[in-house]
């Protein structure tokens, strides 16, 4: 009788955890939600204490993030105040409140640097301040969105020079905090549906198409396209089918085991 009793309560919890694994296999993989709540910041795997030496490019970086938050939080509440589109209203209390976040974090790593900060949007910000500050509600959301997003275009490769070149694990940290934040807010400001994709600068071309320091060959580039997974002519899809085949196959199997003993 409690063998009986043992070899049930064995079969619920190995078809929970069946249930449990094919739910965490079959599920779609989307994006976070960018919320204008709390936002992570991310963890690094280094210790930021402001070791190795700082170069001329790393202050201007730590400047340049100063600068980002000095009209981007000025204009991230003209949004709440000026427009009359929900979604913008919200997307711009979602980037002055976070630029509050990445704004604290770069001051502590000029103080530790000994970095001196400006403490007024240079002249172009306050130009593109001073045009919201003129718009009315209709054409004030096109200008606020288009003008962040070619702001957060431009600063992006920067971020990505400076997390790969720089010496000064502070700045390094910086850096990939900052990459998290800009990421939020170009999904962000995308999420109007009205930025102007036409209007930003092109990226130059390339000087020797396909070459650089990461060989590509023609299998990368299939697979990537196809939106394939690593193992040649497997889509994502198919692997995650036989991984759920597998697991249930095993249960099974294992059921049977003990309902013969």
């Amino acid at each position: 009788m409690i063998a009986a009793r043992s070899s049930r309560r064995l079969k619920r919890w190995l078809v929970g955890i069946s249930a449990m694994s094919l739910a965490f296999l079959l599920a779609p993989v989307s994006p976070a939600h960018a919320a204008g709540g709390d936002i992570p910041v991310p963890a690094t795997s280094f210790n930021a204490k402001g070791a190795g030496s700082v170069g001329p490019a790393d202050e201007d970086f730590v400047i340049k993030v100063r600068l980002a938050g000095l009209w981007e939080i000025p204009a991230g509440n003209m949004a709440q105040e000026k427009s009359d589109d929900p979604r913008v209203v919200n997307i711009g209390k979602a980037i002055a409140a976070q630029h509050v976040v990445l704004d604290n974090l770069d001051r502590e790593v000029a103080k530790r640097l000994n970095i001196k900060l400006p403490s007024q949007p240079n002249a172009d910000q306050q130009g593109w301040l001073n045009e919201m500050k003129a718009a009315n509600s209709t054409t004030f959301d096109q200008i606020f969105i288009d003008r962040l997003r070619a702001a957060h275009g431009k600063i992006f490769p920067a971020i990505a020079s400076i997390r790969a070149s720089t010496r000064n694990d502070s700045v390094r940290q910086l850096a990939q905090q900052a990459n998290q934040f800009v990421m939020t807010h170009m999904t962000l400001l995308e999420s109007s549906g009205i930025v102007d994709y036409g209007a930003l600068p092109t990226a130059a071309a390339p000087t020797q198409p396909g070459g650089g320091p990461v060989p590509v060959d023609a299998q990368m580039v299939a697979a990537a396209s196809s939106g394939r997974s690593g193992i040649p002519g497997a889509s994502t899809s198919v692997i995650l089918l036989v991984l759920a085949a597998a697991l249930v196959a095993g249960v099974i199997t294992t059921m049977r085991i003990f309902r013969a003993r």
